[in-house]
This record gives structure tokens, sequence and C-alpha cells, in this order.
């Protein structure tokens, strides 16, 4: 996210780990509890002990399809679908709306912006998050001025979304994202001047680098370059102006958390994990509105 004016982690590293049977251009960590041969979370299908590829679910079951209980999952309980970039092109296609929609109508820029209080000129008001307006901690995140800040998050939405969807599944990984982008806007609305106005989906991609993170050391890949990008990353956070430092930060802390709740939790309690990483931190993340909300009020 900046402030308004104005290697790619794809475990392919040569980290010495088998490849999938299935795919054989992905490294994985994880064997099938029955035949041992190497899957990727694409191949995973939860067991009561570990985890099955597909062939040997189908041999158990007797039949030429899983069972519904048995059914191929994702490495996070979610189900494999048959384009696991779905969710990510919907994002990428509101982010692109949004930008093309300001790019038509500059002053709309001014309705979508996280603010937390300031007089808008053009409409004679004080406006911003203080003054109700709490739909600005979401818009914010979708909306883009300058070409080189909607390029660089769109390639990087494309980047991480990708194989995180694929690895997660679609409700999760959407859950993800908009819980790493409102606590980014939190943050920023806490910290940042009261009147300075920040936009652009950085809080929810810096969320999808913690998650990578979490799920890369979960699988076992080679952890450098995914370090590397996130600390290439933080240089410029913090070393170049104009940048929403706050939205990168509290995006990271909150991709971290929820991608260790999804991807640690125990497959007997899994769901109630999951929710409550993502519950704890919406809570963590109202508080912040509201304090700040009490601050400027």
């Amino acid at each position: 996210m900046d402030q308004a004016p104005g290697s790619r982690p794809d475990g392919g590293a040569q980290s010495g780990l088998p490849s999938c049977y299935r795919h054989p251009g992905r490294e994985t960590g994880v064997s099938c509890t029955r035949c041992e041969r190497p899957i990727c979370p694409e191949c995973m299908v939860s067991a009561s002990v570990g985890f099955q590829c597909p062939e040997c679910v189908r041999e158990g079951s007797g039949t030429g399809h899983a069972p519904d209980a048995a059914r191929p999952r994702t490495l996070a309980g979610g189900s494999i679908a048959a384009d696991p970039r779905l969710v990510t092109k919907i994002l990428l296609g509101i982010n692109l709306a949004v930008f093309l929609a300001v790019q038509a109508s500059p002053s709309l820029a001014d309705h979508l912006v996280l603010v937390g209080r300031a007089f808008f000129p053009e409409t004679g008001q004080v406006e911003g998050v203080a003054e109700g307006e709490w739909y600005r901690l979401v818009t914010a995140m979708f909306t883009h001025q300058a070409v080189l800040h909607f390029v660089m998050n769109m390639l990087s939405l494309w980047w991480l979304g990708g194989p995180l969807e694929q690895a997660l599944g679609r409700v999760r990984y959407l859950a993800l994202y908009l819980v790493s982008g409102l606590a980014g806007s939190a943050l920023t609305y806490l910290l940042a001047g009261a009147n300075t106005a920040s936009l652009g989906a950085s809080g929810a991609i810096f969320g999808l680098f913690g998650a990578t993170a979490v799920l890369m050391r979960r699988l076992r890949y080679d952890m450098r370059p995914i370090i590397a990008l996130l600390v290439i990353n933080l240089v410029i956070t913090f070393g170049w102006s104009g940048i929403a430092w706050q939205a990168h930060v509290g995006g990271l802390v909150a991709g971290v958390l929820v991608g260790y709740g999804m991807v640690h939790a125990p497959r007997q309690r899994r769901t109630a994990v999951q929710v409550g990483s993502c519950v704890l931190v919406l809570a963590v993340t109202l508080a912040l509105v509201l304090l700040r909300t009490a601050q400027l009020t």
C-alpha cells in the first residue's frame, strides 16, 4: 500500500527434496502413507494418519472414485478445484476494474482511499474512517492510481496467490487475503497521520508473503528464496518515501498468524483452529480501528 499523492517462491530451488510423482516439477517433503510416493499439496488426500495419494485412496475404496469423505483435499483441508487460480483471477479482475475506473475518473479515488479524518475541498466536508466511513478500510485494498504500483502488486498477487490458493483451497485463501488486507489497513489507520491518504493491495500482498513463508517451512522447502524476496521488499518498504509501511507490517504479521493456523491446524480440530486464527486477527484489527476512532473523535 502506498501513500497517495501519489523470486517467485515456487519451491523450485535445488533443495534436494523429491518431486511429486504426478507433478514432476514440484518438490515436496510429504509422502503417501501407503505407497510412500512423494505427493504435493494438490495430490494430498487426508487420511486417518498423514496423507495418501489419489491412487491409494481409489484402491482403498474399491471403486473408480473416492467417496465423499475421502475425496482429495488440500494441505489445509480445502477442496481441490479444477481451476486452482480462480479466486486469484477474480481478485486481479476486481483490482483491474477499480484501477481503470480511477484512471477514467481520478476524483473517484477520494471516495475509496484510506484516510482517518480529513477535509476534502471537492465536497466541502470532513470525511474518513473516523467519520463512519469504515468501508474505506476495504476499498483502499483494491485501489491504485500509479501504473507501476498497480503492475507490481498484481504481479506479486499472481506469483504468490496462485500457489497459495492451490495449497489452501479457495475459501481459506480468500479469508487469508481479506484478513491480511484489513489488518494492514487497520495498522495504517492507527499509526499514519489522520489526514494521510493511502491506497493499494500491498497489505494483502504482504499477508501472502507471510503465509507463503509458513507454507514453505511446513513443506520443508528451501526457505532462502522467499526470505530473500521478503527482505528486499522490506528494505524497499522502509527505504523509500511515500510508502505506507504500516500496511506492509500489518499485513505481514496477519499473514503469518493466519497462515500458521491454516497449515498447522490438527486434523481433528482443523476448522475450529483455522476459523479461530482468522477471528483472533480480526478481533485485534477491530480493536485497533476502535482505538484510533476514539482518538480522532
